[in-house]
This record gives structure tokens, C-alpha cells and sequence, in this order.
């Protein structure tokens, strides 16, 4: 069985994909394919990825796959996930790059801890080649996730999907698979991936270097984008109840819904709309309620003030709170 199938879904990163596909060229691992899904890009994106690797001594292990339409990238995963035989499956966005001993470490710890996951850290990079901010996921130790460990990554986690690698047949077990909703489907898989992995490894490397690059999210306003972003995060909280976790771990998720669900719909809402309405904040707020009627009572919730005043806004004063989101949306940068 080849030890990592290393998935990429490739649509316009034809300035970058060269980068990307050198960086696995050079990967010290032995035994690994990569799978370029073609998800129909206006670009030769996949054209520069093949010359990239002919003549290679490694041409052998890329693989270029096409579905007969445009996916969006969750979609494309999908499709390469059901041609993988890796025994652990990595995701690499192609206009990013990993360091050459990434796969192998990453699958040398995970068969030592014998995990279901392995978690390594990522690193910004900007198109001047210097490095930024580091990203990780919440430490818990290695080895099984007891209760305790799994209670504390749920409530904290970061969707820093391409930053680990995952048993197959643990994906395959749990049926887990991206959303087809082109919003949060990183968010959606990784999120089912910390509800069901039995174990879990860390390498304290950041081996991911995720590129901040102008233009690679849409700028485009999509003023009903929101409505995909709830729809992908009621999926989760039906996966949470159809595979029997919700209600041992009923905070947790909830409050991932109030976070990443409800609160990043209301400002996705507001970030694509050139003229937010009250009556649809009121009717996010209604998904909401639907999902998690009480909210008030949780833990996590009740400890975080600042949501907790967001929460207020919105319900008595919205006009205020739009006013007050889209600062902080633009203060920060927020194109999502």
C-alpha cells in the first residue's frame, strides 16, 4: 500500500503551481502518489504542473485526474479522495508549498503514535518570501483521544486542514468527505475529523508554508455566499447526531456552531452585502436558535464576554453591530 496519497485540486494557480509541484518533487519520502484534480481552470495551470514533472525520476507518482465538470475545491477533494490508495491522505492547496521532509515525518510519527491524525504547524508566506504568522492547532498530547483531549481540541480547534494528515480508512470508516457547498467545507471536514479520530500525533515543525496571495480569494460580492456557510454547518451538526458524538460532546459543538456557523455567517453576510437588512440578521439568527436553542446556557459561551456583547448587538441594536463588524471586517482584512 503506498504510504500517503497527497491530494491537490488545481483551478487558476498557474502562477504558482510550478513552486507547489517542486516542493513534492522534492519530498523525502519513498513511497507517495499525487493527485492533481484538473477542476477545468481558465488557466494551463495542469499543463505547467505535467512539464514540471516529465522526465522526472518521480513522474511515475503524479497523477492527473479531470471530473467531467467544475467541482470547486471541497467537491474536487472528494474526487481524488475515491482514487486514493494511500494508507494516510494529505491535502496541499497548489498554490502553497511544504518542505521536503514533511510527508515523511508526518507518516513516521503517525505510525509510531499508531494515530489517526498527525498534526504539524503552518506558516504564512508572502509572494516576498517572508514568513509570518505560525498556525497550529490546539496541543493535547499525543496518543488516544480520551475525553478530555477531544473536549478541549473541539472547543478550540482552527480548520488548519492541509496542515495534517489522516488515516484513510478512518475517513473512509466515518464516511467523511467535503461538503458540496462551496463555503467552510475545510471547516466541515476537519471538524468531523476531531468528532471521530481515536488518536492523534504532533510534530512541533511548521512544514506547511500557506502563500498570502492577492487575488486568491473571490472579491466579488456574493450577498447570499452566508446562506452556504449555515447550510454546510447544519451538516455538521446532523454528522454530530447521526454518528452518535453530539450529546456526549454537546457544548463543544455547540459552540463551534455559534462561533464558526452563526457568527461568521452573520459577517460573511455583512462583508458580501452593499446594504445589509435587519431582517436578514434576524433570520440567521432564527437558523441559529434552531440549532442551538440554548445557547445562553453554555459553558463556553458564558465565559466569552466579548461574543457575548456581539450577541447582544445583534439581537437589540443590529444596525449598530453591522456598523461595528464591518470595521472590525475591514480593520482586519476579512475577504471570506
Amino acid at each position: 500500500m503506498t504510504k500517503v496519497s497527497v491530494i491537490l485540486p488545481v483551478y487558476g494557480v498557474a502562477d504558482y503551481i510550478e513552486a507547489c509541484t517542486r516542493s513534492l518533487l522534492e519530498q523525502t519520502i519513498d513511497d507517495a502518489e499525487f493527485i492533481f484534480v484538473d477542476d477545468h481552470g481558465p488557466d494551463d495551470s495542469i499543463a505547467i504542473a505535467r512539464r514540471t514533472v516529465a522526465g522526472h525520476p518521480r513522474e511515475g507518482q503524479f497523477r492527473f485526474v479531470r471530473p467531467g465538470a467544475n467541482l470547486g475545491a471541497g467537491m474536487a477533494r472528494n474526487f481524488g479522495l475515491d482514487q486514493a490508495t494511500g494508507e494516510y491522505i494529505a491535502f496541499i492547496d497548489p498554490d502553497d508549498t511544504v518542505e521536503p521532509d514533511m510527508l515523511q515525518t508526518l507518516y513516521d510519527r503517525a505510525k509510531l503514535i499508531d494515530a489517526d491524525i498527525c498534526c504539524c504547524y503552518m506558516q504564512k508566506r508572502y509572494p516576498d518570501g517572508t514568513d509570518g504568522e505560525l498556525l497550529k492547532n490546539p496541543y493535547v498530547g499525543d496518543g488516544t483521544l480520551s475525553r478530555e483531549r477531544r473536549t478541549k481540541v473541539l472547543a478550540n480547534y482552527v480548520s488548519l486542514f492541509a496542515s495534517m494528515i489522516y488515516r484513510r480508512s478512518m475517513i473512509e470508516a466515518c464516511g467523511i468527505r467535503f461538503p458540496e457547498e462551496r463555503a467552510a467545507d475545510d471547516s466541515y471536514f476537519v471538524s468531523c475529523v476531531w468528532m471521530m479520530a481515536h488518536s492523534v500525533a504532533y510534530v512541533d515543525r511548521p512544514f506547511y508554508h500557506y502563500l498570502i496571495r492577492p487575488g486568491s480569494v473571490t472579491t466579488t460580492l456574493q450577498s447570499d455566499k452566508y446562506l452556504k456557510r449555515l447550510a454546510v454547518f447544519a451538516k455538521m451538526m446532523q454528522y454530530a447526531r447521526d454518528h452518535k458524538v453530539y450529546d456526549a460532546y454537546r457544548n463543544e459543538l455547540d459552540y463551534v456552531y455559534l462561533k464558526k456557523g452563526y457568527l461568521s455567517s452573520v459577517a460573511n453576510y455583512i462583508r458580501n452585502s452593499s446594504s445589509p437588512q435587519t431582517a436578514t440578521l434576524r433570520e440567521i439568527r432564527e437558523e441559529m436558535l434552531r440549532q442551538t436553542p440554548l445557547y445562553h446556557t453554555n459553558p463556553y459561551f458564558r465565559h466569552n464576554k466579548p461574543m457575548r456583547v456581539m450577541f447582544q448587538l445583534l439581537r437589540r441594536c443590529p444596525r449598530l453591530a453591522i456598523v461595528l463588524m464591518r470595521r472590525y471586517i475591514e480593520k482586519n482584512n476579512i475577504v471570506s
